[in-house]
């Protein structure tokens, strides 16, 4: 596909169409409330923020929510006519949330008891950003179907769903298709990407970085801590929550002012998402500009 909504759009398709075969009634797609999928039709229906879905009802029935996390809400929802449940690994537009424990293992449990494909929306967090090639990876979980995009072409637009065997075999010609899916430039793109990521010396640095930076931001948070609440994430992928909403489009602009590109979501967890080659001279300049900024608000 060309983007993250058509990943995740062609895995909401499929596995709709895996769960026919077993059920035609078998259909209910759970995902998580601060959840962020796409903005087509089926993709905003499937992110679980209202906001997104005010002006374009009506939405496209079958889809729930549960808190992310909640593993005792999510076996309360579910049942043999779930189709699948669809997960960020991490939770990114929602604030920066990693599984907490065993809570993507539990999950897994739950989707094979119910015959329900996992689906994992690694649209922000794949392609090396947690550390690991798929973020899954550091939870010991395999999904039946993971999505890409974002980083997998290293900007050029590309998105992609890939799936198991058996799930595969829902799919036939005509199922599915797009008209720039699978052009040779973004091709092109994707495998220099593909060829690079998953060393794990790449993957290593990544770590290193990625907890040199969130290190620092704990150092931020006990310097500014009627400012900054909590400081989460994995790998290049960070959020520091800020006490309340007030400031924080102002610091993304004061930041943006002084260089540093960070951004706000949320309404008030900074988000950190480096390009993965970042080093660490880098992250004391994003550090020591944002210092100074939050000191303007630290009153």
């Amino acid at each position: 596909g060309n983007s993250g909504a058509e990943a995740n759009e062609g895995a909401i398709k499929i596995a709709r169409k895996y769960a026919h075969q077993i059920d035609p009634e078998k259909s209910q797609i759970i995902t998580a409330w601060d959840s962020f999928h796409g903005r087509t039709i089926a993709t905003l229906t499937a992110t679980g923020q209202p906001k997104y879905h005010e002006g374009f009802g009506p939405l496209p029935d079958g889809f729930d929510y549960v808190h992310y996390n909640d593993i005792e809400e999510l076996e309360s929802m579910m049942s043999e006519k779930t189709a699948a449940v669809m997960l960020e690994t991490i939770q990114g537009e929602g604030g920066v949330y990693t599984p907490e424990g065993d809570y993507l293992k539990k999950v897994r449990a739950l989707c094979d008891k119910y015959h329900a494909l996992l689906i994992f929306d690694e649209i922000q967090a794949g392609i090396g950003r947690s550390g690991k090639f798929f973020a899954y990876e550091k939870y010991g979980v395999k999904p039946d179907i993971v999505t890409l995009a974002k980083g997998l072409a290293g900007g050029v637009p590309i998105g992609a769903f890939i799936v198991t065997d058996a799930v595969a075999k829902a799919f036939h010609a005509g199922d599915h298709g797009t008209t720039f899916g699978g052009n040779p430039l973004a091709c092109a793109a994707a495998n220099v990407v593909l060829d690079t990521v998953p060393k794990p010396e790449f993957l290593a640095y990544v770590e290193e970085v990625g907890s040199y930076f969130k290190q620092q931001l704990e150092h931020l948070k006990a310097k500014h801590s009627a400012l900054i609440t909590d400081v989460r994430g994995t790998g290049l992928i960070l959020g520091a929550e800020l006490a309340s909403a007030e400031h924080g489009r102002d610091i993304v602009n004061d930041c943006l002012a002084e260089g540093a590109i960070i951004n706000c979501t949320a309404g008030k967890v900074l988000r950190f998402i480096p390009p993965l080659i970042i080093t660490k001279e880098q992250v004391d300049t994003v550090i020591l500009t944002l210092d100074d900024v939050l000191a303007k608000y630290d009153k």
